[in-house]
C-alpha cells in the first residue's frame, strides 16, 4: 500500500469537496492547525491508533487538533477517515491537501531569517515584491537567528539567497585556505 497515493486521493477529494461547499480555505486552516498539534503534541498519533478509545473519542480529538471549532467539511472527512480505518494516514493527508491547496491558488512559501528582528513594513514589502513576480499569494514566516551574524538569508518555494555575514566569512576563508594550499 502505497502511503502516497492514498493521502492524495484523500487530500484531492477532501479539496473537491470542501471547494463544492465554498469551504476550502477553511479546511486549509484546520489542516494547517493539525499538521502544528502533530508537531507539538508527540502522543497525538498514538492517541490516534489507540484501539481503546472509541471511534468518537478519536473524531472529538482529531477534531481538537484542528482548531477545535471545525468546519462541517472537516468532520464529515475525519469520521470517514475512521470509518474506513486510515486515521495513520491522517498526517500525510493534510500535508498533500495543503500543497494541493497552495498549488491550485499560486500560494508561494517564503521565509526570512535573519539576525535581529525585522520591521512588519520591510517584510511587507517583500512579500509584495514576491507577490508581484510569481502573480500569486505569499505566506510568509520570519526567523530571527543569530549565528549568521547579519545580512539576510531569503528562501522562496525552494530557492534560496544566502546573504548572510557568516557565509561571507565562510567562502572567504575557504578562498584563503584553498590559496594557502597551493602555495606549500
Amino acid at each position: 500500500m502505497d502511503i502516497g497515493i492514498i493521502s492524495k486521493r484523500y487530500a484531492k477529494a477532501l479539496y473537491e469537496y470542501a471547494c463544492e461547499n465554498k469551504n476550502g480555505k477553511a479546511v486549509y486552516k484546520e489542516m494547517q492547525m493539525l499538521i502544528n498539534s502533530y508537531q507539538e503534541v508527540g502522543n497525538l498519533r498514538s492517541a490516534l491508533e489507540n484501539p481503546v478509545l472509541s471511534k468518537a473519542e478519536k473524531i472529538r480529538l482529531l477534531c481538537e487538533a484542528a482548531g477545535g471549532n471545525v468546519s462541517n467539511e472537516y468532520k464529515r472527512f475525519a469520521t470517514l477517515v475512521f470509518e474506513e480505518r486510515r486515521e495513520k494516514f491522517m498526517p500525510f493527508i493534510a500535508y498533500s491537501y495543503i500543497d494541493l491547496y497552495r498549488k491550485l491558488n499560486n500560494i508561494n512559501i517564503g521565509k526570512l531569517i535573519t539576525a535581529s528582528p525585522v520591521k512588519n513594513e520591510i517584510i511587507e514589502r517583500m512579500k509584495n515584491m514576491v507577490a508581484k513576480k510569481t502573480q500569486g499569494r505569499v505566506e510568509f514566516e520570519t526567523q530571527v537567528e543569530s549565528s549568521i551574524m547579519g545580512g539576510f538569508i531569503f528562501e522562496i518555494n525552494f530557492n534560496r539567497l544566502d546573504a548572510s555575514i557568516a557565509t561571507q566569512i565562510n567562502k572567504v576563508r575557504q578562498q584563503f585556505i584553498e590559496k594557502n594550499r597551493r602555495i606549500v
